[in-house]
């Protein structure tokens, strides 16, 4: 989650746990002291012709660049206890669909998830699927900042099977991270040359919340997992993004064209194409202030839906509520639930847990 218009106020201040060798990497050939990473292939992909590289020009405002840090890391002391008896998920009739449920960016926080995930009554106290035909979506960013990124992902691959044999089902979006982390791990410290200066995937990683441990973990079934996810979806009158921006119009006209141009972009493996995917849904607030509830409405004409739902900016962010980054007195931004905004036609579903916030699991319909 890194977006230029956030560099002022929550990109101030050193980072808990992280060197000032971080702070800036907007320098000729940067090189991070554990090395490049090799580029990562996927299987199957060596004996696909390979485009001729494309060569595109990243365009910035001066307001804008993903090479700054954003978001505030607060360190959790543990895992928040549930509050209240785990509510099961009301049980449907066999021939209507499941109730509906959404998650908001999840980090890497494990625990956290999982704690939310009981208390909704959607898997049991061991972890495993419990909601029978009900249907939950994860709306991306599963990994860094948080300590577990990688057990994330491993969590919600199961409960995508376990959801599936009981006749529910488990899906996920694509997060900006998603792609954040396959860049690195595809191009390491490969130099893309733009408007923002000298950039690499893995400088761009490392300073938004890379995990080491996650890059060591990460296997070729979690590559493969992220870069087939989708970009979008539309689930009973809601439209399902990660980031609030209207970048996705830029990929295409109808929610299959968007899913499908973005899947094949990662397939062509350029380093110049995948960075612009990154930095443009890097981009946030399009739904905020003054013709927030347009933008909302362009996506909606174009793709369907009656509201549309998404992560990415944290509600303190969007409220203007920033917490202290150093948990001065313990204390983290209260946050109660989704944020409904822009005329009623957005729901932000980022509690902040990066800044000792709430992750959120949420059933739709939401009351405007």
């Amino acid at each position: 989650m890194v977006e230029g218009s956030m560099t002022q106020g929550a990109g101030q201040g050193p980072e808990v746990g992280r060197t000032a060798t971080l702070r800036d990497f907007r320098v000729p050939a940067y090189v991070h002291e554990t090395g490049p990473h090799p580029q990562s292939v996927l299987p199957g992909e060596a004996d696909r012709p390979v485009a001729a590289p494309r060569r595109y020009r990243l365009e910035y405002s001066d307001a804008y660049t993903p090479t700054e840090r954003d978001i505030p890391v607060i360190h959790r002391g543990g895992t928040p206890p549930v509050t209240g008896p785990a509510s099961a998920a009301v049980p449907q009739p066999a021939d209507r669909p499941g109730p509906l449920f959404v998650v908001g960016d999840v980090h890497g926080y494990l625990d956290q998830l999982m704690a939310a995930l009981r208390e909704k009554g959607l898997v049991d106290a061991a972890g495993h699927w419990s909601a029978g035909t009900a249907r939950l979506w994860f709306l991306g960013d599963f990994t860094d900042r948080g300590p577990d990124g990688i057990g994330v992902i491993d969590l919600v691959m199961r409960l995508s099977a376990e959801a599936a044999a009981a006749g529910g089902y488990c899906k996920a979006l694509m997060g900006n991270h998603e792609l954040l982390l396959l860049g690195a791990k595809r191009f390491g410290d490969t130099p893309v040359h733009s408007g923002a200066g000298t950039a690499t995937f893995q400088a761009a990683w490392l300073l938004n919340g890379g995990q080491k441990t996650d890059m060591e973990r990460l296997q070729d079934h979690h590559l493969q997992w992220m870069a087939r996810l989708d970009a979008m979806e539309e689930v009973d009158g809601h439209l399902l993004v990660h980031s609030d921006t209207t970048a996705y119009l830029d990929y295409g006209d109808s929610i299959e064209a968007v899913n499908d141009t973005i899947r094949e972009a990662l397939m062509r493996n350029d380093v110049y194409e995948v960075w612009d995917l990154f930095r443009k849904f890097t981009k946030r607030f399009a739904f905020r202030d003054e013709g927030g509830a347009d933008a909302v409405r362009s996506l909606l004409a174009m793709y369907g839906g009656r509201r549309i739902v998404h992560g990415h900016s944290p509600i303190p962010y969007l409220l203007g509520e920033v917490g202290s980054e150093d948990g001065e007195h313990g204390a983290g931004p209260v946050v109660e639930g989704p944020h409904v905004y822009a005329d009623g036609l957005a729901i932000a579903m980022d509690g902040g847990v990066t800044m000792a916030g709430k992750l959120l699991v949420q059933q739709l319909p939401l009351a405007r």
